[in-house]
């Protein structure tokens, strides 16, 4: 997977390590090339001078080829805007905006960019956001038999009810968040665009239901 991360900060850098450490090749984006040094001398990505939004700079760090796309700068505006350029001008279908005004970001989620405030922002949040390797185990029983898990869920999910992705994972959808908001999902709930999926599966199952959900739904093209 081909990763382009806009900002070299703290969040942005500690992102574009770890991605790299989990053997993804990832660019990245940042106006000021001397931010470029809170990645060390061992990274191998690459370092893209710019404004993370403008078409020559996104082309030049490979947004043709970028499976998802994180805007972690420090502007509201233009992480929205990044994103929203990555998503609907080069057709990135992962992508991820950090916002520093919460009350904003119910607004950018309806525009279909999953966003964090924030107030509860980390690196691993992000992650959890882009590759599927970053499900979350949010709780285990004593036993350690059972786990809750928060699991991306591939876009081809999307309007299908969520008692589909309870048949596929083997699991139950314990709830959903959705614009920020704990949903215990009905009969008829069905998964809408920027849902985060928590999920309670036996620990045996699940790895193969982040699989499941991480891919599109059996016998789609």
């Amino acid at each position: 997977m081909h990763f382009v991360i806009m900002g070299c900060g703290r969040v942005g850098s500690t992102l574009a390590l770890t991605v790299e450490q989990r053997g993804h090749s990832v660019a990245v984006v940042d106006q000021d090339a001397d931010a470029f040094r809170r990645l060390g001398p061992g990274f191998e990505g690459r370092r893209v001078t710019g404004v993370g939004f403008d078409h020559d700079t996104l082309v030049e760090a490979g947004i043709h080829e970028a499976d998802a796309f994180a805007a972690v700068s420090s502007g509201d505006n233009s992480n929205i805007i990044a994103a929203r350029v990555a998503r609907e001008k080069f057709g990135v279908q992962t992508v991820v905006a950090r916002i520093y005004d919460p009350g904003r970001a119910e607004v950018y989620e309806r525009l279909g960019i999953p966003t964090i405030a924030t107030v509860r922002w980390t690196a691993d949040q992000v992650l959890r956001r882009l590759v599927p390797e970053g499900a979350l185990s949010q709780f285990r029983d004593a036993s350690g038999k059972v786990v809750l898990l928060e699991a991306p869920v591939h876009p081809e999910w999307v309007g299908r009810p969520l008692r589909e992705l309870e048949a596929a994972t083997g699991g139950r959808i314990a709830y959903i968040t959705r614009l920020g908001t704990g949903i215990v999902p009905t009969k008829g709930t069905v998964h809408q665009e920027g849902d985060l999926v928590h999920v309670v599966v036996e620990d045996e199952r699940s790895q193969r239901a982040i699989a499941v959900l991480a891919a599109a739904p059996a016998g789609d093209a």
